[in-house]
């Protein structure tokens, strides 16, 4: 369940299903039950008397909550429902969902939330497009003033599905349950931080109605990219891994492009070289073993290094410097056909003419380049792209920068997103905090070189980078420093490749 729908295509992976002949009313039972059920299990955590309210709104999503207090009063569990809205209101499923509860439907009342062992949050959907205000906000904080755990029904209410952005007010839920698949704003920040433990429940709509709908939207995980990763063989060489190239900055700024070196041949390119400036030569040699260090000062002579074919892949940015140099020797690596991948000083060097940069790009049909900005450097480097930066959500940033670089763009954080220039976009959901610490990205960009160089697709190599620079998070854990992060590499990548249902010929 990699895809990610938007509510418009959640929407209509509804209408197909119920084209397809399973009736809507048969989804909304699912769905209830699905909520149901996760309520009953939280049984042992709450008093065995205490009510469950269960607040629902008017639309399809209260319908869900309807169906669920139906269900958790037969099986004698003491139910309160209320409904934030006029009945008149409820329409279809929804209302039909409201005749079969046989309970009374309560007005909405901060008041019967005290006491509740359970909450359950069938207010709004993933489909709220407007700031909540009036009762329905004040319903939302005094759910969340409650202290009592909450499940969610599809996504917490004021959570907007396609964003995650908090639209005036939004539950914050101990567990959300959703349907047939997850929402951008499940894994997109804030709202994320608001779904608690997520479960996706199958409701009965058929996995074939995803090839009309075509999602262009990934959970970035081994399963989007995994049969494209590269698995060394048993009769390979270190030639046939591909060459990596690092750029170094000055003597007083080599950790970076040492710290790449190190991700790129511990994600398996067969070699590692960085072109160093000759004043840093001696402390980038001395402080290597299995990279090479070869002496390269300007873009001119990094021009002449990369002639070189073996060379395919190359990192400009870690600790190289801001201004004119850089600009130049940007200019020159994307002027060879070789992967470039473009962090830091790289991408800083061109805020002042960014559109400079996305003219070198646009003509390198047969070479990948990857930009690897976090949140700051993408406001600075796409702040003349007109409209780009009011867009609102991360995802459709990051989607719409692609395009106009016509570049894989890495957009960093705890909900890094990896967009292409076709629309395709994976949203990661496995950072950890431990990550946020210097030279953690110099080590990312290294990585995607490294994958680069083993002639991995750009948009696969980079989500793959991505994943695993945070499953190292979850290895080391707290205390984390960029320097642990390649060397946890190996245990990662055996755990990855044990998952893959390839043969790995050894």
């Amino acid at each position: 369940m990699i895809e990610l729908l938007t509510p418009q295509e959640m929407a209509q992976a509804d209408r197909l299903a119920i084209t397809a002949g399973v009736a809507g009313l048969t989804l909304m039972e699912a769905a209830g039950r699905a909520v149901a059920m996760a309520s009953l299990a939280t049984a042992a955590t709450r008093p065995p008397d205490a009510k469950i309210v269960v607040v629902c709104g008017p639309g399809n999503n209260g319908g869900d909550g309807f169906v669920a207090a139906r269900l958790l009063a037969e099986r004698g569990n003491p139910v309160h429902v209320m409904l934030v809205g006029k009945r008149s209101a409820l329409k279809g499923d929804a209302l039909e969902a409201a005749r079969r509860w046989p309970g009374a439907i309560l007005a909405p009342d901060p008041a019967e939330l005290a006491g509740a062992g359970l909450i359950i949050d069938a207010l709004f959907g993933a489909g709220l497009a407007r700031p909540v205000d009036g009762l329905p906000r004040a319903i939302i904080e005094a759910i969340n003033a409650a202290g009592t755990p909450v499940i969610a029904v599809d996504l917490p209410s004021g959570i907007q599905g396609a964003t995650g952005a908090v639209l005036g007010a939004a539950v914050k839920a101990k567990q959300t349950v959703t349907f047939f698949r997850r929402k951008p704003g499940h894994l997109l920040l804030p709202g994320r931080l608001h779904c608690g433990a997520l479960t996706v429940t199958d409701i009965g709509i058929p996995a074939s109605v995803l090839e009309q709908i075509g999602p262009r939207k990934f959970v970035n995980t081994p399963d989007l990219w995994g049969r494209d990763f590269p698995i060394p063989r048993i009769e390979g060489h270190k030639y046939a891994r591909g060459h990596a190239v690092i750029v170094s900055g000055g003597i007083s700024s080599t950790g970076a492009a040492r710290l790449a070196a190190r991700g790129a041949l511990r994600a398996g390119a067969g070699l590692v070289t960085i072109a160093s400036p000759a004043e840093a030569l001696a402390v980038n040699a001395a402080a290597n073993l299995a990279i090479m260090v070869r002496p390269v000062d300007g873009a001119r002579e990094l021009a002449a290094f990369l002639d070189d074919r073996r060379l395919n892949a190359v990192v400009l940015g870690p600790g190289g410097g801001v201004g004119a140099s850089m600009r130049e020797q940007v200019r020159a690596a994307l002027n060879c056909d070789r992967a470039v991948v473009l962090d830091a000083d790289a991408l800083t060097s061109f805020d002042e003419d960014p559109q400079s940069l996305a003219e070198a790009i646009s003509g390198r049909h047969n070479a990948a380049t990857v930009l690897t900005p976090h949140e700051g450097e993408f406001a600075r480097l796409f702040k003349s792209f007109a409209g780009l930066l009011d867009l609102p959500s991360k995802l459709e940033k990051a989607v719409a920068a692609a395009e106009g670089m016509s570049a894989v763009v890495l957009l960093k954080g705890a909900d890094t997103v990896v967009a292409a220039p076709d629309g395709r976009a994976a949203i990661a959901d496995n950072a950890q905090p431990w990550l946020a610490t210097a030279g953690s990205g110099d080590v990312l960009a290294g990585m995607i070189a490294g994958l680069l160089a083993q002639g991995m697709p750009p948009f696969e190599s980079t989500a793959a980078a991505v994943w695993l620079h945070g499953e190292t998070g979850s290895q080391v854990g707290p205390g984390l420093i960029s320097e642990d992060i390649p060397e946890v590499l190996p245990d990662v990548m055996r755990k990855l490749f044990a998952s893959l249902e390839r043969p790995l010929n050894l």
